[in-house]
This record gives structure tokens, C-alpha cells and sequence, in this order.
């Protein structure tokens, strides 16, 4: 949903700031992937197989560009054969099956699990390795903007409730982890102050909030586009990165966001 009507409804947001600023990924949720397919058959699970494979390798190295190297071509067609074990969840269950509804028309989670030698190897021969250090938690500074209305996004903004929840939802898949500033952390800053902060003040600011980095952004509703203009930076190595979604749902922003904040903090580079 791309409308203003989802930054004022929804449930409530998930995460305020506070906790360890980092955490080690566990190995058992670092080299598993899980994909959501039409019923148990074999075509649709080879279908999931190779979705989860492409999410796996990409979860593991924290580089959003493997899944456009031409060697992924022939890893897809073997897909199958470097999950250790996978298991099914049915997305509807306790409603009965209705109708002429079968059991192979019912949206189910799979759930594929590797071994950590099996993605390495695969990783290696793509010419990439394995994020195994800890995954930060970043603060976001996020201002947001859809014609008169405009707002930053806070712990305690009651407007950005979905958005919050949105944006929890983008870190499962790469194990990463969001928070939120309250307002009185903000330090006075509004929304066209934010925008002009450097990365360096940002940084600050998240760390004496408790979490390790800062994810400043913005994202704008333009009509032209029909969806959010999203713009993202965060600082690493003496280097602040930039990169940018046109014309997608916040939704899509804010997977944009985390996957770019993954692939520069694992070492990979510009989003």
C-alpha cells in the first residue's frame, strides 16, 4: 500500500531504541532461508528451492549483487541439491479447506536449511565469503514527507505506527536489526535540520541512544512516480554512502534501506 491513509493506521510499531548496539547471528537462522509457495508439490518446490538459495547466499554475505552473476544461472538448476533439510508451514492453518480447495492451492512457508560448509563453498566460488560478525543495531532518522504533511519518524510518532512495523519487517530476511529515536533524543533537530546533518553528528546521536550506527533518509510521495521517492546514506570507514528508490511503496523503501545498510556494513560496498 503506497498511500498516506498506511502512515497513519496500523498496528503498533515494534521497536524503540535501547538494547546491545550489536549482535552475532546465530548459526542455525544465518544459513536458512524460507519462501512462501503454493501448496507441497514438487514443481512449486523446486520453484522455492531456488528463491531460497538466491535469499541464503545473500543473507550469509550481507551482497545484495549475487543474484545477478551469471554463475547463478547453473547454482538455480542445482538448487535443490545443497539444501541439508527443508519443512513446510501452512500460512492458513486452523481454516479449513473450502470449497475445491486442495491442500496444493494452500500458501504454505518453506523453509530450507543449509549446511554452513555447503553456502561458503558456493560463496567462495562466487567470489564472495561470509558475513559472520556481528549485525549493528542502526538507528533510523527518517523524515517523511507527502505534500503538507511531513513528519520525522520517531519511537513516539503516533502517525508513523505502520512505517515502523514496515520497517521491522524489512530486517528479518538479512538478520539486521532497526530502531527508532524518540523525539527528545532528536536533540532539537526538525526535518529540514536532519536532512543537513552530517553522518558524523547522526552517529553521535545513535550511539549515546544505544544503538551503534545511524540510517538517516527521507522519503517523498511524488505523484509523477506514483509511489515514495526514497533517499538513504549511512557512513562507514570514513565513507558515507547515498543511494536511492523511485517510485516504490514504503514498504519497498524501507527493504531498500536495510539491504543497502547490509551490503555496505558486511564490506560490499555501494548498494
Amino acid at each position: 500500500m503506497t498511500g498516506f491513509s498506511r502512515l497513519v493506521a496500523g498496528l503498533a510499531g515494534l521497536l524503540c531504541l535501547g538494547g546491545p548496539p550489536a549482535v552475532a547471528a546465530a548459526t542455525s537462522e544465518l544459513y536458512q532461508a524460507q519462501t512462501i509457495v503454493t501448496g507441497t508439490g514438487e514443481p512449486n518446490r523446486e520453484i522455492g528451492f531456488k528463491d531460497c538459495l538466491d535469499r541464503v547466499l545473500v543473507k550469509v554475505s550481507g551482497d545484495q549483487r549475487l543474484t545477478q552473476k551469471p554463475e547463478m544461472l547453473a547454482l538455480r538448476d542445482k538448487a535443490a541439491d545443497f539444501v541439508q533439510s527443508f519443512r513446510y508451514h501452512d500460512r492458513l492453518e486452523g481454516i479449513p479447506i473450502h470449497d475445491e480447495q486442495g491442500t496444493h492451492d494452500r500458501p504454505h512457508d518453506l523453509t530450507c536449511l543449509y549446511k554452513p560448509a555447503v553456502v561458503d563453498k558456493l560463496l567462495a566460488q562466487l567470489g564472495s565469503k561470509p558475513w559472520h560478525g556481528e549485525r549493528p543495531l542502526i538507528a533510523v532518522f527518517l523524515t517523511t514527507e507527502q505534500g503538507a504533511r511531513h513528519f520525522v519518524l520517531t519511537a513516539d510518532e503516533g502517525r508513523g505506527e505502520t512505517m515502523r512495523e514496515s520497517f521491522a519487517n524489512a530486517t528479518g530476511p538479512l538478520l539486521m536489526r532497526v530502531t527508532f529515536p524518540k523525539a527528545m533524543q532528536l536533540a532539537g533537530l526538525d526535518e529540514k535540520a536532519l536532512s543537513a546533518t552530517d553522518m558524523a553528528r547522526l552517529d553521535q546521536l545513535a550511539k549515546k541512544a544505544g544503538a551503534a550506527r545511524a540510517l538517516a533518509g527521507s522519503i517523498v510521495w511524488s505523484d509523477k512516480e506514483l509511489g515514495w521517492i526514497a533517499d538513504w546514506r549511512l557512513a562507514d570507514r570514513g565513507k558515507t554512502y547515498r543511494w536511492q528508490a523511485r517510485g516504490v511503496s514504503f514498504d519497498e523503501a524501507f527493504r531498500v534501506a536495510v539491504r543497502g545498510a547490509a551490503q555496505i556494513l558486511s564490506g560490499n560496498g555501494q548498494p
